[in-house]
């Protein structure tokens, strides 16, 4: 049969195959989604004003210990006034890791004692990587 459809069977029957194009469409939107959400994910932690610097480059931990200008210490997002409990808690997410890794960030215009406090309670919690986060300078 010249000119014939190319879905069309021999038999006059109806479309017997699968069109797989909207099912990829549907799974690269997930997958972006997905990507978008990863970011916020991993970037939790409490806001404190960081100092600015010229060097250093995006990092990522499971780990964010946070210090704000008035000494409030934050273990991804959750407060700590007692120093042991904060222990305890990095010791929790140190376990859950290979090589443990935290991000310390710092108020630019708190003491730099709450800086090393912060730095001293994660060594104290087992973690063998410790990164500053500060603020690339503007252009």
């Amino acid at each position: 049969m010249a000119g014939g459809s190319l879905y069309n069977d021999d038999e006059g029957g109806g479309i017997t195959d699968i069109n797989v194009t909207p099912f990829v469409d549907v799974v690269l939107v997930i997958l972006v989604v997905f990507i978008v959400t990863a970011k916020l994910i991993v970037a939790r932690g409490v806001e404190v004003d960081k100092p600015k610097a010229a060097t250093g480059g995006e990092i990522t931990a499971p780990m964010k210990i946070s210090v704000t200008e008035k000494g409030e210490l934050y273990v991804n997002s959750d407060k700590f006034t007692d120093d042991r409990a904060a222990v305890e808690q990095i010791k929790k997410l140190v376990a859950s890791s290979t090589k443990p890794k935290a991000i310390i960030a710092g108020s630019r215009v708190g003491p730099y004692g709450n800086v090393m406090r912060a730095i001293d309670l994660a060594q104290a919690g087992g973690v063998t990587s410790i990164a500053l986060e500060n603020v690339p300078l503007g252009p």
